[in-house]
Order: structure tokens, then sequence, then C-alpha cells
């Protein structure tokens, strides 16, 4: 719940601890009762007082999620069902709440939104329970949903689930991606690419990297290849399930100093098959969930 809240696996950790240190130090007052909704409740608050801070502060570059490992099944639930007569007519599956262009989209909605559409479109938390864990009225949770519906919109008309299929259009164009990189295939790379993919790249602050999105297939061309030649060694690359999709953990890149030594990329494909978005995550303070990897060359991947 944390993670969908901040797009952080760090920040996640954080505030789960925190809202147990909560729980230790100042716990409610009636232990007859479930300690389940009063988690929920100090975990929702801490996330959107975290929220609120990362906006006023401003960020360097594009935002990215940070990216958490994942098996191929739909990570566990332990959410009760909302009523029948309550459950949300938009419903966002978890395997896909957790993925990059979903957690993206999040990033367009107020704290308030962001936890209200969670919780009910997600979680299938009922209106009263939404408004309980939140503390706001029921009338308050349901204008409040309408408008991060509205502001959804923009993501469901591309909405793809993450499924099987997607999996395996996501895995096939990634394993090209990596067979042209390995042969500095430029035509077959400008095959690959869409006509109006976009790349975008997190630093963080933290390490060189794009401030703004790279848009078009020239561009974003000439951005990879580019990179591929800085490199002095040759990166080792391996293939993992991030946020449900298949990607790239990259490692022991040795090209400039100062520069991420660690990163993963992460790709979005059209119906195609072609990649429309690329996202490199190189700040170091987001990969704290990435664990190691076995290694192996672009040709092998």
């Amino acid at each position: 719940m944390c993670y969908r809240m901040t797009g952080n696996a760090a920040d996640a950790d954080d505030l789960v601890q925190e809202t147990f240190v909560r729980a230790i130090e100042k716990p409610p007052r009636s232990t007859a009762q479930p300690l389940r909704p009063w988690l929920v409740r100090v975990a929702m608050n801490l996330s959107r007082d975290l929220l609120r801070r990362r906006k006023r502060r401003g960020y360097v570059g594009p935002w990215l999620p940070s990216p958490i490992p994942t098996d191929e099944e739909s990570p566990a639930s332990y959410e009760p069902p909302a009523p029948t007569e309550d459950t949300p007519v938009a419903r966002y599956e978890l395997k896909e709440s957790i993925s990059f262009a979903f957690l993206l989209a999040l990033e367009a909605l107020t704290p308030s939104q962001r936890a209200v559409l969670l919780l009910r479109d997600v979680m299938d938390y009922s209106t009263g329970d939404t408004a309980e864990a939140l503390d706001m009225t029921d009338a308050n949770v349901k204008v409040v949903l309408l408008r991060a519906r509205r502001r959804m919109k923009e993501y469901d008309k591309t909405r793809a689930p993450v499924s099987l299929e997607r999996r395996e259009a996501t895995r096939r164009a990634l394993e090209q991606f990596l067979l042209y990189l390995g042969n500095r295939d430029a035509a077959g790379l400008e095959r690959l690419l869409a006509d109006d993919v976009i790349s975008l790249s997190d630093g963080g602050g933290e390490v060189p990297a794009a401030r703004q999105p790279i848009r078009g297939r020239d561009k974003v061309l000439r951005l990879i290849l580019g990179l591929a030649k800085k490199s002095l060694v040759e990166p080792r690359f391996s293939v993992r399930m991030f946020n449900g999709l298949p990607a790239i953990l990259v490692e022991d890149v040795r090209s400039i100093a100062g520069s991420a030594t660690r990163y993963t990329i992460h790709f979005e494909v059209n119906e195609q098959g072609k990649i429309r978005e690329l996202h490199a995550v190189v700040a170091p303070g987001k990969l704290s969930a990435v664990g190691e990897a076995v290694t192996c060359t672009p040709s092998l991947c």
C-alpha cells in the first residue's frame, strides 16, 4: 500500500517502519478492535504527508518509480473485498497498480486523490471504509474519487493490463534491443523504436541523466548509440521481472567518473511490438529493492 502511494521502495519501507513504531509507542486506545484499520489509517496519513513534502521540494529531472522485483503471479492482497453494492465500477488490477505506467499516472493526482483511488479502485475498499481510513466523510470520498478518475482518463485511453501477452511482447522487444545493441546495429534499433518514442531518465540529482524527456525516434536512437560508445568496457546485462514486466538490469558500467554503475531499463511497447516509451532508473537511491543478478552479454540475454 505504501509503495503504491509513493512509488518509491525505500520510502515505503520507511513508512511501514514508522507505522509500527507508532503502534508500539502510541497504540490505539482500544486493543479489543482489529489493529489493521488503525495501521492502514496511520500508513495512509504518513504517505500523504510524504507526498506533500515531495511536491513542495520539487524533483531534479523526470521522476520515475523505483523498480521492485515481482514474479509471474499477481502480488497477494489481504484487503477485505467491498460489499457487492459498493464495489467500484472502475477497477484496476493489483499487478497493474505497481506498473510504471500506472504509478506515473498517479503522479498527476493530489495525495488525497491518490489515496482514495488506491483504496477504492485498487484495494476494493468500500466508501465507508475508505472514509474511515482517511478521516473523510463518505460524501467527500465520492467527490475526491470522481476528480481522481477524471485525471486518470488519459491513462485509461491507453490502459493495457499486465497480461501474459503483454509480458511476452515486452520480453521480445527487450531481447531484440539487447541483440541490436550488442551488435551496434543502428538499423535494427531504429526499426524497434516507434516514431513517437519517448525516453525518460531518472537520476534524481544523484548522477548525470537527461533533465528533459527525449522525444522522437532519431533523438532517442542517437542517445542510445551515444551512451553505448561512452562505455569503456562491455556492460553486464540481466533480464529481470520488475513491476510486473520484464526489464533490464545493467551493472558495472564504468564509462565516466560519477556516472551510474547500476541501473534499470524498462519498456512500454505498442500494439505493433515497438518501443513507445523507454524508462531508465539511474538514481542509486531508487534501487534499494533491486538485488544482485546473474549477468550475461547482450547477445545471450
